[in-house]
């Protein structure tokens, strides 16, 4: 068997099951169910069996996770006593390829009893799970990616394709913003992407005076261990930043009869980048790589006033 041949066989089988069910779904329906979805005074509640079951999990997390509030309930722990969770003015998302598992049918009479919508992902548009939705949207293929034509394979693609689909049309259609999505995802590098500041990692303000000598210089470097210091003057206001680069060279280029007349003001990059403590940290970061040059310090400024100073070190420290 030529492996990568059949591999990439079975990539483009799954790829047409979702183009199919792109080609033939119904806009109505689509448009039916993001409606219920979308105006729902509850919450989205979740179901399926087996693969379906696994697919119905990953659905129910994608909407939760964008704006959508949703739970999965098994239909097993659902007919005994899981169906607590079911209020009125909630919906019901049920996947099942056949639309005809016996689990899920067997919900259908007490959910019957309560005020909720019921929308189906069912392979089966005549199927009894079918006939007793609200909505019904199809996703019929013409085979699975299965070699026995027997594991769930395109099938569950396609279900998961259309459960992603409908959460993110959701998502947009609720105007959620980077910063509501962000609060859904404190944890991990996307949460710290979209929380961590500059202010949460940026080093107390290392500075000198313009006025200040090379030693001083020397003895701030140090003091801090930054790699910095911001030159300030007498109110706060940023002049420029020495790096222990700028100090170098300009100790290089001077002749040591003349290494007492330098100051911080001489040797200062003037009117340096810089960003403020409520930058988030990421887009720091890309101020001091997006450059010909790149820069590993940003003095910190509020208010006209240096309040400190961050290195690409204490960025990538983070987790960013």
């Amino acid at each position: 068997m030529k492996v990568y041949e059949k591999t990439i066989e079975i990539l483009r089988l799954e790829a047409a099951a979702i183009e199919n069910v792109a080609a033939k779904i119904g806009r109505a329906a689509v448009e039916m169910a993001v409606e219920l979805l979308l105006n729902c005074a509850g919450k989205a509640v979740v179901t399926g069996v087996g693969k379906s079951g696994v697919i119905a999990q990953k659905i129910a997390q994608t909407m939760t996770s964008t704006g959508t509030p949703a739970i999965f309930v098994h239909p097993s722990d659902a007919m005994h006593g899981g169906l607590g969770i079911l209020a009125n003015g909630d919906v019901v998302l049920a996947l099942s390829n056949s639309g005809e598992t016996e689990e899920l049918l067997a919900m259908l009479p007490a959910i019957a009893r309560r005020d909720v919508a019921v929308i189906s992902i069912v392979g089966n548009a005549n199927s009894t799970l079918a006939k007793a939705s609200d909505v019904v949207l199809e996703i019929s293929i013409d085979k699975e990616a299965c070699p026995l034509d027997l594991a769930p394979t395109s099938s569950t693609t396609a279900a998961l394709a259309l459960g992603d689909a409908i959460a993110m049309t959701l998502m947009e259609a609720k105007g959620l913003t980077e910063s509501d999505f962000a609060v859904n995802h404190p944890a991990g590098r996307l949460g710290r992407r979209l929380t961590v500041r500059v202010a949460d990692i940026m080093q107390e303000n290392p500075a000198v005076a313009p006025s200040a000598g090379w030693m001083e210089v020397v003895k701030g470097i140090s003091t801090y261990s930054l790699g910095a210091v911001n030159v300030v003057d007498a109110n706060g206001k940023l002049l420029g930043v020495v790096t222990d680069g700028d100090l170098r060279r300009t100790i290089e280029r001077t002749a040591p009869n003349e290494l007492a007349t330098l100051t911080a003001e001489s040797m200062m990059t003037a009117d340096p980048i810089t960003t403020s403590s409520e930058t988030l940290a990421f887009e720091a970061m890309h101020v001091m790589e997006d450059r010909t040059s790149q820069i590993s310090v940003l003095p910190v400024v509020d208010d006209g006033k240096c309040v400190g100073l961050v290195r690409l070190h204490d960025i990538v420290r983070s987790g960013i």
